[in-house]
């Protein structure tokens, strides 16, 4: 999903909560929110306006129940919700996250296990749910993002493990009627005295009646033999041979398939419907109006399959209303960016930029980023089995969500059901990039509301409603489109002596249950994140957000999709333009505050050959560094230009995620997130608009990269034994800027809009 940094137990849910910290004004950045417990995290909360009497299962979440109250632990804390253990030793780890390609349903169950000394050929995993043992320690919400998976879950998971381990030792101390210190275990078995020993199986029964200990010994992490060695994912074998099953592949007894038609401009409405054809194709049960997200309408067709239901869509003939809404024009949007940045909006930071003036050397640069579409490899679907009637109604959804807890409490408004009847079972995704995560949960609205129709209809069977590719891309909740204007004043040094910068787009926290804590002063902190650290600017930032009628979310790296590009090649032209070499000057710009952006930055350029190897003829060196979610990722990459296009060749990265707990996903998470910041650069990677009406559809006129144009990526870890931090998103932003500047030294021209085009 989403969300920047500054370190502390939240390291972001976009970086906004940042904002949360102290009241000083100049508070450092990395005390943001260092302190934040889930009990000031509710008091903001409240008074930000989503108040736990709103939001029951929010609450519900917060409620220990009362085998927490008795020993005096927190849901999350709790074994009996995490671990369970069978006859024959298998230990089946509870996952509190969705995992969607990142690897937590490896990583989690590792952390544990290390503690447990399980078998790791043993252990498995499963999805969790919206029950209150599954919120994040950190945030006290269910939320899968911020690449908090690992980084919040750290501490969390080691004591379910130790816990699990003290109960079973107990419970083998008991059996054997001796003293629990004299006892050790080892890949799971306890071990006693003259070589007795006792499987996990064996004890788990007798171990989970035993009080929990509210205090445990942690391992060394010397005596670690699972966390830090390279492991194939628990996962690999089911995906690799088409086993693993999705939200998308959920098949109930008499399941229904619909799917929506939605109006071509957002929030438009049905002036009127002519249904007959639809309704005359095989297989069609129903066509039915439902009410869409941000006040739109739309008619959904339900039917025996995916195939018939499209078909009776692709019959319907409706007539759209659009004339009460926005119809927003890429090409205006971009003339009114552009005015708008010719003046200060709000500020976020406000340095003197007296000296731009006299400047002996100048950089007045302009960037545009478009709209980007998530298009994760299995669209949005969501499966909803609708029981009982009136207050004993239930509901039980399954899907892929980062968000089970909200998107439960939106389909209790929905459906009218009461929550404690709402089950989330929460299904593997294919991908998501923080589209699973919507505050107004859009598409599981929009399911339930289809669900609640087809009732209504006599259509009693459950109903999976899926979004196609087309669906998918034209649907909304892009990565907003953003323009930065900056004027740079430096010395032939390249000493900085004034920054002004301005930056247009729109807020993607505003209008959303996180705007009050994450909007401060005017300035939505998700957009700015990534802008001046950890460069010591004397930089004036001020920020302007429009509002459109264009749906828009966190992607991939959030603000670091634009703010790492611009910071990255301006730093990059002002060494070029004093003679400098790029990584000489960004090493001279850390100092010695920033020691694991130089050890990152470092360890990419030892392992490139950068400056000792002579590179092929066409070919140039780029680099670029950035920090977000905590984790530094430095790249060095190699790139030439043929037929007036940019070719990516090479990529080295020096990564600095303190402890590596599986390098294996850690080399997987950064290959996926360069790739994902290369297709940021392709010819055609922009949503863009006429008349309100998104043009793009599908992979043929919003392309992602394929095999073709995937470079070779090698990726090297610096060591360390500090708490992890996150991995889902740091390895895109660095890569666009990285690439680009390669490109400069090759064309001499600065590539200031992506995708990119050297026309």
């Amino acid at each position: 999903m989403y969300h920047p940094t500054s370190s502390g137990i939240v390291a972001h849910l976009p970086k906004g909560l940042q904002v949360l910290r102290s009241k000083s004004e100049d508070a450092p950045e990395n005390e943001a929110m260092a302190g934040l417990q889930r009990r000031s995290f509710l008091k903001v909360a409240t008074a930000g306006g989503f108040a736990l009497g709103v939001f029951p299962m929010l609450a519900q979440a917060q409620d220990p129940g009362p085998a927490a109250v008795a020993s005096g632990l927190k849901p999350t804390q709790q074994p009996s919700a995490f671990v369970r253990i069978d006859k024959d030793g298998t230990v089946t780890v509870t996952l509190n996250r969705l995992d969607f390609g990142q690897g937590v349903q490896t990583g989690l169950p590792m952390i544990l296990a290390e503690e447990l000394d399980a078998d790791w050929r043993l252990v498995k995993s499963q999805h969790g749910n919206a029950a209150p043992a599954y919120v994040d320690p950190a945030f006290g919400m269910h939320i899968t993002g911020g690449s908090g998976s690992i980084k919040n879950s750290y501490m969390q998971y080691r004591e379910l493990g130790a816990r699990t381990r003290a109960m079973l030792v107990s419970a083998a101390a008991a059996q054997w009627g001796v003293d629990a210190a004299s006892l050790r275990t080892r890949e799971g078995v306890v071990i006693g005295p003259g070589g007795k020993r006792l499987g996990y199986g064996e004890l788990a029964d007798a171990a989970m009646k035993l009080p929990v200990p509210e205090t445990v010994t942690l391992k060394d992490p010397k005596q670690f033999r699972i966390i830090g060695r390279p492991t194939g994912r628990l996962d690999a074998r089911a995906k690799s041979t088409g086993g693993q099953s999705y939200g998308i592949d959920v098949r109930l007894p008499g399941m229904l398939t619909a799917v929506v038609a939605h109006p071509p401009v957002f929030a438009g409405k049905v002036r009127s419907l002519d249904d007959a054809a639809a309704r005359a194709v095989p297989g069609v049960k129903a066509v039915l109006r439902v009410p869409l997200d941000r006040g739109g309408e739309g008619v959904a067709v339900v039917a025996d399959g995916y195939w018939a239901a499209k078909q009776g869509r692709d019959a319907l003939k409706v007539d759209w209303d659009a004339h009460a809404v926005e119809k927003v024009d890429s090409a205006q949007q971009l003339a009114s960016y552009r005015a708008l940045a010719q003046t200060p909006g709000a500020i976020k930071y406000n340095a003197d930029v007296g000296k731009l003036a006299a400047a002996p050397k100048k950089i007045s640069a302009e960037f545009v980023f478009p709209y980007l579409a998530h298009a994760p490899m299995e669209p949005l679907n969501c499966t909803v089995q609708l029981s009982g009637q009136g207050a004993d109604t239930r509901a039980e959804l399954w899907l892929g969500t980062q968000m089970p807890g909200l998107d439960a409490m939106a389909a209790s408004k929905v459906l009218g059901v009461a929550p404690q009847n709402i089950r989330m079972n929460v299904q593997m995704a294919g991908g998501g990039f923080g589209r699973r995560a919507i505050p107004s949960s859009d598409y599981v609205v929009e399911a339930c509301g289809v669900a609640r129709a087809a009732r209504a209809a006599g259509l009693t069977a459950a109903v999976r409603t899926l979004w196609s590719r087309e669906d998918d891309i034209k649907g909304g909740y892009y990565r907003p489109m953003h323009l930065h204007r900056a004027e740079i004043g430096f010395d032939a040094q390249g000493n900085i002596l004034a920054w002004d910068h301005v930056i247009v787009g729109q807020s993607i926290m505003a209008g959303s249950l996180f705007e009050a804590f994450m909007v401060k002063d005017g300035v939505d902190n998700t957009m700015v994140e990534g802008m001046k650290k950890p460069y010591d600017i004397p930089m004036r930032l001020s920020v302007h957000h429009p509002k459109l009628n264009v749906p828009v979310l966190w992607w991939r790296s959030v603000g670091s999709t634009h703010t790492a590009y611009v910071m990255e090649t301006l730093i990059d032209e002002i060494a070029r333009s004093t003679g400098q070499d790029p990584v000489a000057y960004r090493l001279r710009q850390f100092g010695a505050q920033h020691p694991r952006h130089t050890a990152a930055l470092k360890l990419a350029v030892g392992k490139s050959g950068y400056g000792k190897r002579t590179l092929a003829a066409g070919r140039a060196w780029g680099v670029a560094v950035h920090e977000s979610f905590n984790t530094v990722v430095a790249y060095v990459v190699e790139a030439s230009v043929k037929d007036n296009t940019p070719v990516l060749h090479q990529v080295t990265a020096g990564v600095h995620c303190n402890l590596a707990i599986n390098p294996t996903s850690i080399e997987a998470q950064i290959q996926g997130g360069a790739l994902m910041g290369l297709s940021m650069c392709l010819p055609g990677a922009a949503i863009t608009l006429k008349d309100g009406v998104v043009a793009q559809s599908n992979f043929g006129d919003f392309p992602v990269p394929r095999i073709t144009d995937m470079p070779a990526v090698a990726v090297f870890v610096v060591p360390s034994a500090d708490a992890p931090t996150g991995l889902g998103e740091p390895g895109l932003p660095p890569l666009a800027p990285a690439f680009a500047n390669a490109v400069a030294r090759l064309t001499g021209k600065t590539l200031r809009e992506l995708p990119f085009s050297l026309a």
